[in-house]
């Protein structure tokens, strides 16, 4: 028997490769993030507004992400897991550079269809990541999922800072191309490494793995994902917009802001890892529901940049622990991993956090900016309620 494949039934990949898959999270969140930073750069603060754009650009690279879904499956089954991983990389370097190209003056809809190739590279990136990381899924459960989160927020915080640092030092393209460089260094990465696709006796088929999610409390999880992720890219996608029609700030300041909610975000998820052992999670919840609201109200009414900042500080902060929380429910609830499943749940997580950004472009094109807040609020509240309706069914249950 040939060594190909008897490599293709070993476990996918070693500890060394695990970690950098789990780092190719941080690219995750980059490319997704770059669009809320972009945006300002774009000028889509100034007036005429239009926001009906806006939406399309997040709409856009929602339908990349799903239709990424079946093109993922192919390659993987034909070329491999590693092709994957540096084919994904490659084609985000490629969006980037062609975003560079289609700025404003020029019509719109080039722009939506460079999101649209990007947010393929995305969902094909995160269907590689989810089969990259079996071997230390099933090791660690919770501590796994929680590492992808914190990488994840890392990218976002990246994307953030890349452009700030540069908004006027440099033109939108040369940042846009600079930009591309981040998937490029991880297809290289990517390309020195070798990762096998997990086999198949290993773990549930697929079938079983749906038939476990039917359960009401693999429904509220899968709710409370595509919630949350909302909550937080509307926020992500909108708040320097918003910082500098409604307060006044300028596009560095606004940055700035956003760059401070990415990192209380990312930075109150490692605080919280470590807290929840020693801490009654209702007690933690409760917290961060009420920073969450207090930092909304504090957005809505605010004036200046110290109020401003204070709201970013109390959402990112507020934010931030309902993902471990998440994580280490779903490590108990469903210890065995099926990446095909698990990457749609995420994939389903991510689409609700674009959908939600996508739809306050087109409720903000009627109604004025400020209904932007609104969606968090209402979205907070509802977080809440699905995650006092997830203990509820666990203790009825007793799983």
């Amino acid at each position: 028997m040939s060594d190909a494949p008897r490599a293709d039934r070993e476990a996918a990949g070693t500890p060394s490769e695990t970690g950098r898959a789990l780092a190719g999270f941080l690219l995750s969140g980059f490319l997704q993030a770059l669009l809320g930073s972009v945006l300002i750069a774009w000028g889509y603060h100034r007036d005429p507004p239009d926001f009906t754009a806006v939406g399309n650009y997040f709409l856009s690279l929602a339908v990349g992400i799903v239709a990424a879904s079946a093109l993922a499956k192919s390659l993987m089954r034909s070329r491999g897991l590693s092709f994957l991983l540096v084919f994904a990389c490659a084609l985000a370097c490629l969006a980037l550079s062609y975003l560079a190209l289609v700025g404003p003056p020029l019509s719109a809809w080039w722009r939506v269809a460079g999101f649209l190739v990007l947010g393929v590279s995305a969902g094909l990136l995160n269907r590689a990541l989810f089969h990259a990381i079996s071997r230390g899924y099933t090791a660690d459960p919770a501590g796994t999922a929680n590492q992808g989160g914190i990488w994840y927020g890392a990218g976002c915080l990246l994307a953030t800072l890349m452009v700030s640092a540069a908004i006027y030092a440099f033109s939108t393209p040369a940042i846009l191309i600079f930009m591309a460089l981040v998937p490029g260094v991880f297809a290289a990465i990517y390309a020195r490494s070798r990762y096998t696709v997990l086999p198949e006796a290993t773990q549930p088929t697929l079938r079983q793995a749906v038939e476990d999610f039917r359960s009401p409390g693999a429904i509220l999880f899968a709710l409370l994902l595509f919630f949350q992720f909302g909550n937080e890219w509307s926020i992500g996608g909108w708040l320097p917009i918003l910082l500098f029609r409604l307060v006044g700030l300028s596009p560095e300041a606004a940055l700035r802001t956003l760059a401070l909610y990415w990192l209380c975000l990312t930075g109150g998820r490692l605080v919280a890892v470590m807290i929840l052992p020693r801490v009654r999670h209702a007690k933690i919840l409760m917290g961060s529901v009420l920073a969450a609201l207090f930092g909304c109200l504090i957005l809505f009414s605010t004036d200046n940049s110290f109020g401003a900042a204070t709201g970013a500080v109390f959402l990112g902060a507020g934010y931030a622990s309902i993902y471990p929380l998440v994580a280490e429910a779903i490590g108990r609830r469903f210890p065995y991993y099926h990446p095909g499943f698990f990457s749609g749940i995420f994939s389903l997580a991510l689409v609700g956090g674009l959908i939600a950004p996508a739809t306050l472009g087109y409720v903000a094109a009627g109604l004025g900016v400020k209904v932007v807040f609104a969606i968090p609020l209402i979205g907070t509240c509802t977080v809440a309620l699905l995650i006092l309706l997830i203990w509820l069914e666990s203790k009825v249950t007793g799983r």
